[in-house]
């Protein structure tokens, strides 16, 4: 297998979930600065999307799209299960990273594409620069839904880490770097956060 890595959460995800199975393959680094992974060969070879990341399996095939990256890796490597072993936990991670996805991660990273990105983004994708400070606003409301839901618990799908945590970490460790740190007042998460950033998948040697 290959792995296309790059700087940015998306990755980073997938980065963070082999380190917390103890998986190594081999990666190629894509320069997204430069537009690297929206020019042949990477979009025309790897992924149309020019998006990254991008996991080569051993048939040529290329998997995309974090959450279907973890999904492959999780069933070929189940040891230190991140998604789960039973259809209950499968589906409680499942809906975990969901929400978080949807409510957090998601109107964070176009906050800052149309904001403090703009500049990088705007020649690659359509931008609403009228719409950032509604999505960075949308994303905090996300962040201070969760907030009492994981009160007294350190993951956030129950009692064990799993793809959501590190989705949603990533995704806020992201965030703090652009502005859009999180609020204070959100005690249980700065907690949970503060725990993550902790542990050896979020700091590599």
């Amino acid at each position: 297998m290959k792995y296309y890595n790059s700087i940015g959460p998306n990755p980073r995800v997938v980065t963070m979930f082999m380190a917390e199975k103890g998986v190594k393959i081999p990666e190629v680094m894509i320069d997204l600065r430069s537009g690297e992974n929206r020019r042949a060969p990477y979009n025309v070879d790897v992924n149309p999307a020019g998006q990254t990341p991008a996991l080569e399996l051993d048939d040529g095939s290329v998997l995309c799209e974090v959450t279907a990256i973890c999904e492959y890796l999780e069933e070929r490597f189940p040891e230190t299960p991140l998604i789960g072993t039973t259809a209950e936990e499968r589906a409680n991670t499942r809906m975990w990273t969901r929400r978080v996805d949807i409510k957090i991660c998601e109107p964070l990273t176009n906050g800052f594409r149309y904001a403090e990105g703009l500049p990088l983004f705007e020649t690659r994708m359509r931008c609403l620069p009228e719409a950032a400070a509604g999505l960075k606003a949308i994303a905090q409301d996300g962040i201070a839904w969760l907030d009492p839901l994981i009160a007294g618990r350190n993951f956030i799908a129950g009692d064990r880490l799993s793809l959501a945590d590190l989705m949603l970490f990533t995704f806020l460790d992201f965030g703090a770097s652009v502005g859009q740190p999180i609020d204070p007042a959100f005690t249980n998460v700065q907690r949970w956060y503060e725990q993550m950033k902790s542990r050896p998948s979020a700091n590599p040697t």
